[in-house]
């Protein structure tokens, strides 16, 4: 009894000090000059309570939404056509011509490493000038049929029914999102059919009965679903891409249904990232390096043998950029790591990327 008596006063105690405090700092705030009531200001405030983007003037964002394929292709190398459809559909539903309110939404298909992932977190990013604007489901982890109570929350009457839905919780907190459904031919054919009356009617119930609306949001589905098949002799007059592609839309319709395809905005197929394109996406890569660096005081230049060093030792069609990003890794942040560390009695500030051909060399300068 005492120990209960004891806790119940210290938590009092922790309580009131925090209350103490509180009113220090509301006291230094009162103190101050108050800010002038702008429409700035007070577009901020809802933005802050709403976590929806009321800062975004209309005019403001018209004029985002004109350059937005512009800004994403500076980002997404080698698939201009799948970043103009993305825009378009993107420019068509926020503007809001569309016939039924609905999310705007995509497929990307796609070979691993060649930008899918990437283009998804760059328009959360743009769009809504958050990356936690990005809400991702991985499909691999709603394979059952149990996985849709993890979506919407589990019926009365379920355990964890006082629990919210993963998807439905989120979109209710922050309808202004990208939703990312990683890998959708890994998802059961239960949870393809939530999707799709998100696709369709822009809204879904959840297990406690609430409308959870996904019109503001911008739905993507992430597919490998075609990439794994070998590629043959090439027809007449047609592309690698092309055929890619085609190989890509027989193995969506093997797994989703016709009114499932039917209901998506795009489908957008990726192209196979060629040596050029590896040499303008390493050049991405080591530019945002160098910012890194430099917030540390430390300069980072390379040449032409070093670009050209991990370019050919890096290409690969089958694992797309991903083999680009961890050489860099191993090959440059590594090296330039235990470089910084070995050198903390006599700080270096610039370096050096070079190669011989066989091998990459990082120099302190």
């Amino acid at each position: 009894m005492a120990d209960g008596s004891d806790r119940a006063y210290e938590r009092l105690a922790t309580l009131k000090s925090a209350e103490l405090r509180l009113q220090g700092e509301l006291g230094k705030l009162d103190g101050e000059e108050a800010p002038p009531l702008t429409v700035e200001n007070l577009a901020r405030v809802i933005e802050l309570w709403t976590k929806i983007p009321a800062s975004q003037i209309k005019e403001q964002e018209y004029e985002r939404l004109a350059n937005l394929e512009e800004r994403l292709k500076t980002h997404i190398i080698g698939q201009d056509a799948a970043v103009a459809a993305v825009a378009a559909a993107v420019r068509r539903g926020r503007v809001g011509i569309a016939s039924k309110r609905k999310p705007v939404s995509f497929i990307f298909v796609g070979s691993t490493g060649v930008g899918k992932t990437e283009l998804v977190k760059r328009l959360a990013q743009d769009l809504f000038n958050t990356p936690e604007a990005l809400i991702r489901l991985d499909m691999s982890e709603f394979m059952e049929k149990h996985s849709v109570s993890r979506i919407i929350g589990s019926p009365p009457g379920y355990v964890g029914y006082d629990e919210a839905g993963q998807l439905t919780e989120k979109i209710r907190r922050k309808p202004y999102s990208v939703v990312l459904f990683d890998e959708i031919e890994k998802a059961h054919p239960d949870v393809l059919n939530v999707l799709l009356q998100i696709l369709d009617d822009g809204h879904i119930t959840d297990a406690q009965g609430r409308t959870v609306n996904f019109e503001n949001t911008v739905v993507v589905m992430t597919s490998n679903a075609g990439s794994d098949s070998k590629v043959g002799m090439v027809g007449f007059g047609r592309t690698v891409n092309e055929e890619s592609k085609e190989r890509a839309m027989k193995a969506l319709q093997s797994f989703l249904r016709p009114e499932f395809i039917n209901r998506v905005d795009e489908v957008v197929c990726f192209n196979q990232l060629t040596e050029e394109d590896f040499g303008r996406i390493a050049t991405i890569m080591l530019n945002e390096l160098k910012d890194t660096l430099n917030e540390k005081g430390i300069a980072l230049i390379w040449d032409d043998t070093a670009l050209n060093y991990l370019v050919k030792k890096s290409y690969s069609a089958t694992y797309g950029a991903r083999n680009l990003r961890r050489l860099i890794q191993k090959e440059m942040e590594d090296p330039i790591a235990t470089k910084i560390i070995e050198s903390y009695m006599a700080p270096v500030t610039r370096m050096k990327a070079v190669s011989d051909g066989e091998k990459l060399d990082i120099l302190a300068l």
